[in-house]
């Protein structure tokens, strides 16, 4: 919270601006780095931003055979816990599932739910069963399974396509640059959620208009699905914090108010 203090012409009484927390989480073949420019913006206007890299993403080191959605949530879980009041939580993509599994688990933690470009799942379906409605894809024809069915990785020249075809070269550069595996069983795990708990949190949907990785049609059905009717949309791919962040920060804003 910061203090902010008038000298003349107004109330004796400092005025008090509110900040908020925001979680931000991830979708697949993607890791912390892709919320970076957004995070600066968001915490340049006062607010506390926290990125929670996912098991076997990134940095982490995690194998593969040993993360499922339930080691995703807990992740998210364990940085939520550890700070202070209620969080404005956003899911990219898988992240969406990630994020309403933690919703159904501490759902008096979350002030606001964010969906951007994501699945959203209802209660006993997985990523696969979401994304196999899925017409418009370019990412299921371009997906390639290892040898022992225990990740999944996207045909490198469709890369940039699928996941960001309007970024500048730098930013396509940089999302080659940091691709890995990606692991494949929680794509398949079932979400518990009830209407007591996930069906409490007040929820928004930022559409991604030129998504290639997760087609409108999609996007709209799960929305309209879960009750959503607070939505945003982007002129954008698949990935708008990295193609138009500043645009993206400025939605979030408006959704903190």
């Amino acid at each position: 919270m910061v203090m902010v203090f008038c000298f003349s012409g107004c109330s004796k009484e400092p005025m008090v601006k509110q900040t908020k927390t925001f979680v931000l989480v991830h979708g697949a073949w993607q890791s912390a780095y892709v919320w970076s420019t957004v995070k600066t913006q968001l915490e340049k206007k006062g607010n506390k931003v926290i990125v929670v890299e996912l098991p076997a993403h990134g940095a982490d080191n995690t194998p593969a055979v040993s993360v499922s959605m339930n080691i995703y949530r807990d992740k998210v879980v364990a940085a939520i816990e550890n700070l202070t009041g209620k969080v404005i939580l956003v899911g990219h993509s898988m992240g969406g599932i990630v994020v309403s599994a933690v919703a159904e688990k501490i759902p008096e933690r979350i002030e606001k739910l964010v969906f951007i470009g994501a699945f959203v799942p209802q209660d006993g379906e997985s990523l696969i069963d979401l994304a196999f409605q899925d017409k418009t894809s370019l990412l299921r024809p371009n997906l390639i399974p290892s040898a022992d069915q225990l990740t999944l990785d996207v045909n490198k020249d469709k890369l940039t396509d699928i996941f960001c075809q309007d970024a500048s070269e730098l930013i396509k550069k940089l999302v080659i640059a940091n691709y890995r595996s990606e692991p494949a069983i929680p794509f398949a795990d079932k979400i518990k959620l009830t209407s007591a708990a996930f069906g409490s949190v007040k929820k928004y949907y930022i559409f991604t208009a030129k998504d290639q990785a997760i087609g409108q049609d999609l996007q709209k059905q799960m929305a309209k699905a879960a009750g959503i009717t607070n939505t945003y949309i982007v002129d954008t791919g698949h990935s708008p914090f990295l193609s138009v962040p500043e645009k993206v920060s400025e939605i979030f804003l408006e959704i903190s108010k």
